[in-house]
């Protein structure tokens, strides 16, 4: 796997000099650059190791200025080399590149103590002892100091070696996930649109089709180079520079994402852990806008904190961070916060939360704020599980999951496999891979349990509740396959009873006062007592002094028991009645094709009007069907 070194310090500390002295490389390409005699863009240059695999270099600006350009460099090293002038020792952007690279997780690194040349011992000495005494309680304490000359090549073997040496450690990085965050964009003639950056993680060749995040622009790649060699395969820790198909310069900028279709997300707001520089010249407050660099990416934000108003230095807490633009990332990515005045490195840390579903600040309780900032030292299984339970009721995809563990599909699908055994998590969409937490399973399925036990208390002579409501009680949003993934298991465990589509308690039943029960019988007397001549109900309703409000959830229980079969509004009939006359419907095409409004009133008595709404009845359950004026059997060709 390759490995990438940066390069880090003080303007006009010999970076430039020193990479070129070390690989013959001349990083400064700009015309402007070559007048001032100063980095202003990043340069790239590389390093033969034993092996034959190639080290990339990146050689970032001193300048107070390009900080931000510094930065875009810093996001993809895996370790640094810190110049120091010994004329001038330890200088501003010396201590602002050393945070900037604490801030961003670089653990390992060197120092080259340059321009040995332009001092005499002593000087050279007392360089040593106060670079030695600014690396006190920093990564790079017990570091070795390696005093070097650009021009007089003095040193330069033994930094080599330990280059060579630094080299050996090898970066964990993703082979699944292609990510290539874009640091410089330009075109060339006779080829299109380019791109260059750091591939941080996943591997890509020549002709694979990707997208452009944020925006989702897609293309595909014409070409792959890496340090100026055409190549047919990219792999994580590379250089490389990509002719992309179809997309102009102005479609892209630097910090834009280079990523397989589909593979990535984008958010406009993040769930971060942030740390305050004990060195910032004051804390940060909430709300505070501030310049929020990701990657090779630079876009304003607004920090939100959760449980305080202000970070003061040398402080660590959690923080939603709300950007102006989407922006694409992985969990454990690290990020850099700059204030606006003075424009300066304020604080860093780790992206914990990467996509827009993560809860609200005020549903997330002080004791999941806990879990979220220990998710960093958290092994997979603990990732998971706190990421699951935060994605909540609706749950994410395997592919979402991956970005919010940082762990590859595979191993995350063995490890969930493994968890679903336990019964801590379920996967509920297995064509979409989706997965949700045993505790945002349960919360569904207890409001589903809620949501009946309401209606019963609110409808108590009706002896269930119809599926489609109950599934909708589940809350908002709820995708119908969870909700019947969630129906199911309540029914198998014996939570929820179905009687056919309606669903009740177990211990449910309807159970009528005798003033319910006195309403049952006068309306079933009443429907008895001219079974083929149902009553009027506005009639019968002022015999026996009630509203059409209250006969209603008489004549709902009588329907869903069978006594009475509703045929349309205010037109009931006896269940034995309809019996009836289903048989005498099936009977008269045992010896014809077809059934009139006329011939029924003949074989039924009934009238044209109730006729007619029976008979429309009937083409509704699928016995006849209306063809015309008259009806035929239903499957019979008329």
């Amino acid at each position: 796997m390759a490995v990438i070194m940066g390069t880090a310090g003080h303007i006009d500390h010999g970076k430039t000099s020193l990479v070129r002295a070390l690989t013959g490389i001349d990083c400064d390409r700009l015309g402007e650059e070559k007048r001032r005699g100063i980095t202003i863009e990043l340069g790239f240059a590389h390093v033969e190791l034993p092996g034959g695999e190639r080290m990339g270099i990146v050689d970032m600006p001193g300048h107070e200025r390009f900080v931000r350009t510094m930065v875009a460099g810093a996001s993809g090293i895996d370790f640094v080399l810190l110049v120091i002038a010994a004329d001038e020792g330890v200088m501003p952007q010396t201590r602002e590149h050393l945070e900037i690279c604490t801030l961003l997780g670089v653990r390992h690194g060197l120092i080259a103590l340059t321009k040995i040349d332009m001092v005499d011992e002593e000087m050279l000495e007392l360089a040593r002892e106060d670079v030695a005494d600014f690396l006190k309680g920093t990564f790079l304490e017990g570091a070795p100091i390696f005093p070097v000359s650009s021009m007089t090549g003095e040193g330069m073997d033994a930094l080599r070696s330990a280059i060579v040496e630094q080299s050996r450690r090898q970066p964990r990085r993703r082979s699944d996930l292609f990510r290539l965050p874009v640091d410089r964009v330009f075109s060339l003639k006779g080829h299109g649109t380019v791109v260059t950056g750091t591939l941080v993680s996943g591997s890509a060749k020549a002709g694979d089709e990707v997208e452009l995040l944020p925006g989702g622009k897609t293309s595909h790649i014409r070409s792959i180079q890496n340090h100026g060699q055409s190549v047919e395969l990219a792999e994580a820790g590379h250089r490389i520079s990509l002719n992309l198909h179809g997309l102009s310069v102005e479609d892209i900028s630097r910090g834009d994402v280079v990523t397989h279709v589909g593979t990535m997300r984008e958010s406009k707001r993040w769930i971060v852990e942030l740390t305050c520089l004990k060195s910032a010249p004051r804390g940060l407050r909430h709300r505070k806008e501030v310049h929020f660099h990701h990657s090779a990416r630079e876009l304003s934000a607004r920090l939100y904190f959760y449980d305080r108003e202000r970070l003061e230095p040398g402080q660590t807490a959690l923080a939603e961070v709300h950007f102006s633009e989407p922006v694409a990332g992985v969990f454990a990515d690290r990020c850099i916060v700059r204030s606006f005045s003075p424009l300066r490195t304020v604080a860093g840390g780790s992206i914990l939360y990467p996509l827009d579903s993560a809860p609200r600040r005020s549903r997330i309780s002080p004791e999941m704020q806990k879990r979220l900032l220990a998710l960093p030292e958290a092994d997979d299984a603990g990732r998971i599980s706190v990421q699951l339970e935060l994605a909540g009721r609706l749950g994410v995809s395997l592919a979402e999951l991956s970005l919010l563990t940082d762990i590859a599909p595979k191993p995350l699908e063995k490890q969930l496999q493994a968890m679903s055994g336990r019964g801590l998590v379920f996967c509920w969409d297995k064509e979409a891979k989706s997965w949700i937490s045993s505790a945002a399973q349960e919360e569904l399925a207890a409001n589903a349990l809620v949501a009946v036990e309401v209606f019963h208390k609110k409808n108590p002579l009706q002896p269930g509740m119809a599926k489609g409501v109950v599934l909708a009680g589940m809350g908002r949003n709820v995708p119908p396959k969870l909700a019947h993934h969630i129906l199911e298991k309540l029914l198998r465990s014996g939570r929820l009873v179905a009687d056919g589509e309606t669903m009740r308690l177990p211990g449910h039943t309807v159970s009528l006062a005798d003033d319910q029960q006195a309403l049952r019988e006068a309306l079933l007397k009443a429907h008895r007592a001219s079974p083929l001549v149902p009553p009027n109900h506005t009639e019968l309703f002022a015999e026996l002094g009630i509203t059409p409000k209250q006969a209603q959830p008489m004549f709902k229980l009588l329907t869903a028991e069978g006594a009475l079969v509703k045929i349309k509004e205010d037109l009931y009939f006896l269940g034995e009645v309809m019996e009836d006359l289903r048989a005498k419907v099936r009977e008269w095409f045992e010896t014809h094709e077809e059934i009139s409004p006329g011939d029924f009133r003949d074989i039924t008595t009934i009238s044209r009007k109730n006729g007619v709404a029976l008979l429309e009845h009937f083409d509704k359950e699928q016995i006849t069907m209306r063809v015309g004026d008259r009806r035929v059997l239903r499957g019979r060709r008329p």
